[in-house]
């Protein structure tokens, strides 16, 4: 009995642990990006037409609540009649494959040359923190149209391309963590007990920054998703016929002024709530793992 009694405490203790961590997490940005999600899953199921096949014969619908629309096509056609609401899901799943591919991949890199600057210091640290300032001194995009250029539009072109911008901004805020974790009491008693400083990184520093790659990392989301739909924007980023945000915008441009309102409005405002949502939801992160805020 005793023993079936400390079992229960322990896991409602560990509820009652896990409802404190999500309280006040935000509802918006988890309904627009779960949704999203879902979309990028299950686009497949989902998709009422094909996003790269269109008939010229449906060309320029309007959305189906306005005059000339069809329920056929609830958010209209576009320029070669292809169905804007099959090329916003898929679009969906080509967002969230590169942003949170990206994303991962600038963070693992950045997160360890931070980790090595910060711990190893001397010669390492100079070599690592110079290459980083120079990235860091590089406008972002033109960096990122620059790289785009040479390899050539591709979608996983686009996430090593967006790995290799980003990862500098994970390797300055890690490094900075670092310098002040390897003077702690824990770790000056790892060194004395003979610890490697392998072992050290991987055991005691690690750890201690992964906190603050994540909310990084949720609040580089949005400025990865910008940045893919701008390149594709430019013709650099995602080829056509694949359905992308911004190839969808730069193919709705040239019907803005004509009342082709829904070419480019509906891309922009999925864009919109993607970032918006992300960035929302790294603040929350970020003052529910930062010690130093929860205490206000």
């Amino acid at each position: 009995m005793n023993g079936s009694r400390a079992a229960a405490l322990t896991v409602a203790w560990r509820l009652a642990s896990f409802r404190s961590r999500l309280e006040g997490l935000p509802a918006f940005p988890i309904v627009i990006l779960g949704t999203l999600a879902l979309l990028a899953i299950f686009a497949d199921f989902i998709a009422p037409h094909d996003p790269q096949v269109g008939l010229l014969g449906e060309r320029f619908r309007p959305p189906a609540w306005q005059a000339g629309g069809s329920t056929a096509h609830l958010l209209g056609t576009d320029h070669v009649g292809r169905d804007v609401l099959s090329r916003l899901i898929f679009g969906a799943r080509i967002s969230m494959t590169v942003g949170f591919t990206a994303v991962i991949f600038a963070g693992v890199v950045g997160t360890t040359l931070g980790i090595l600057a910060g711990y190893l210091g001397g010669w390492v640290d100079q070599v690592i923190m110079r290459v980083t300032d120079a990235w860091l001194a590089l406008p972002a995009l033109t960096f990122a149209i620059f790289l785009a250029a040479i390899v050539g539009p591709s979608a996983s072109n686009i996430v090593i391309i967006m790995a290799l911008v980003y990862w500098t901004r994970y390797a300055r805020v890690v490094r900075g963590e670092v310098l002040s974790l390897k003077e702690r009491d824990y770790v000056r008693l790892a060194i004395v007990a003979g610890c490697s400083k392998r072992t050290i990184m991987k055991r005691h520093i690690l750890p201690n920054v992964v906190n603050s790659s994540i909310v990084l990392a949720t609040l580089m989301l949005g400025v990865v998703i910008v940045t893919e739909a701008a390149l594709s924007f430019l013709g650099v980023g995602v080829p056509p016929p694949q359905p992308a945000w911004g190839l969808m915008l730069a193919d709705g441009k040239k019907g803005l002024m004509a009342g082709y309102w829904w070419l480019t409005v509906l891309p922009g405002l999925c864009i919109m709530l993607m970032v918006l949502s992300a960035n929302l939801l790294g603040d929350w992160l970020r003052v529910k793992l930062d010690p130093q805020l929860r205490q206000l």
